[in-house]
């Protein structure tokens, strides 16, 4: 008897910490079910802002020396979502977080929006032929909010999978309008929270009507609470909420969702690898 080719899922992110925060839920379910995770990150996410004072002169304005530091809260979230490889795209430290668009770090040699879409593309259509994933998850053209490295992963990773031969389908991963105007309304009912609740409007969200898959991820919130733990130099952690740097609370959400963008759909309403046999 053949035994079944093993489902093999890589999602694609900008920064350390992504992974966890649009993902997380779902990697860790799919590793523990057995499929082989590959987490790709583009960026040593060198620009972002540090939550522990203690911590304060890692930043680029400072010792510059966040990405190394980062890279380490990267592998303890990947052990303990469960993933199966992790791998930089182009290796580690060849392309760095180019911060906002406007700013002085958007115009660093290795900027990541600076380097050669193609260069990128090429790097990581190498990974997607050695690894063989039948599903592709990454962010939407806008990037999920707008920051120029999500846009340039999105761009690089629908150039990737044009003509990838194992790739059956690609997902956007993105926040349900639907869910988020739920978690925010029972946070504003919580009498104990440290952080502000932002309005509906503050998070970026999409449209119910558009998504097309959502998964599960309710018995998988330890793993993904424990990989928020391990970015401390980026999130706050709380009961049942996280918030970042800017101190706005926001749901843990016990189901991640995504809208399919290429590929068929059949089965996939509540399964990435819905449908097939």
């Amino acid at each position: 008897m053949i035994s079944p080719e093993p489902r093999r899922l890589l999602l694609v992110h900008a920064h350390p910490d992504d992974e966890t925060l649009t993902t997380g839920g779902t990697i860790a379910r799919y590793a523990a079910e057995g499929a082989e995770v590959t987490v790709v990150t583009c960026t040593l996410g060198e620009e972002g802002e540090i939550i522990p004072p203690e911590l304060a002169q890692l930043g680029s304005w400072a010792g510059d020396q966040l990405g190394g530091y980062r890279s380490g809260e990267l592998a303890a979230a990947c052990e303990a979502l469960g993933v199966t490889r992790h791998e930089y795209l182009g290796g580690v430290g060849r392309w760095r977080d180019s911060g906002m668009a406007g700013t002085p770090s958007a115009e660093h040699p290795r900027a990541f929006v600076r380097g050669s879409i193609e260069e990128q593309a090429g790097q990581l259509r190498t990974l997607l032929g050695e690894l063989r994933p039948q599903v592709v998850v990454s962010y939407d053209d806008f990037g999920g909010y707008g920051h120029p490295d999500h846009i340039r992963a999105h761009e690089v990773t629908m150039a990737a999978v044009a003509g990838a031969e194992s790739v059956r389908r690609v997902f956007h991963t993105v926040s349900s309008a639907g869910d988020t105007s739920r978690g925010l309304a029972l946070l504003r009912d919580r009498a104990d929270l440290p952080f502000a609740v932002p309005a509906d409007s503050e998070l970026p969200s999409t449209p119910d009507e558009v998504i097309t898959t959502r998964v599960d991820v309710s018995g998988h919130l330890a793993a993904k609470v424990a990989a928020l733990r391990a970015h401390a130099t980026q999130v706050h952690v709380g009961d049942g909420l996280f918030a970042l740097s800017n101190n706005l609370a926001q749901p843990l959400a016990t189901t991640e969702c995504f809208v399919l963008v290429a590929g068929d759909g059949t089965g996939a309403a509540t399964d990435l690898f819905g449908g097939w046999d």
